[in-house]
């Protein structure tokens, strides 16, 4: 059974940085996408970044272009997302997900299958 547990979330001010991390457990890491999302109050869930199975590409929102970075180690079964020059706007619970299928690189929010718990990041002005 795939599990994934987000960790590293937390509160710090706006121009800040975070480190998110995701460990994933149940399956072959490498073989998968994984993604991140985020979810603000009263607001939907909305892609933040995708990265490959192999690392070899990458997607990022438009609102987090060149702020945000998401990398993966797959010997540590990790995905992860530095998020630099923090803004209010990215206050949110932020999730990491993956597919059932291998390979790809995915943005939609349902192509992914399986989800973690979710890490709140909140960013004060």
């Amino acid at each position: 059974q795939v599990q994934l547990v987000e960790s590293g979330g937390g509160l710090v001010q706006a121009g800040g940085s975070l480190r998110l991390s995701c460990a994933a457990s149940g399956r072959t890491f490498s073989n998968y996408a994984m993604g991140w999302f985020r979810q603000a109050p009263g607001k939907e869930r909305e892609f933040v970044a995708a990265i490959s199975w192999s690392g070899g590409s990458t997607v990022y929102a438009d609102s987090v272009k060149g702020r945000f970075t998401i990398s993966r180690e797959n010997a540590k079964n990790t995905v992860y997302l530095q998020m630099n020059s923090l803004k209010p706007e990215d206050t949110a619970v932020y999730y990491c997900a993956t597919k059932a299928r291998p390979y790809g690189v995915y943005s939609r929010l349902g192509d992914y299958d399986y989800w973690g718990q979710g890490t709140q990041v909140t960013v004060s002005s």
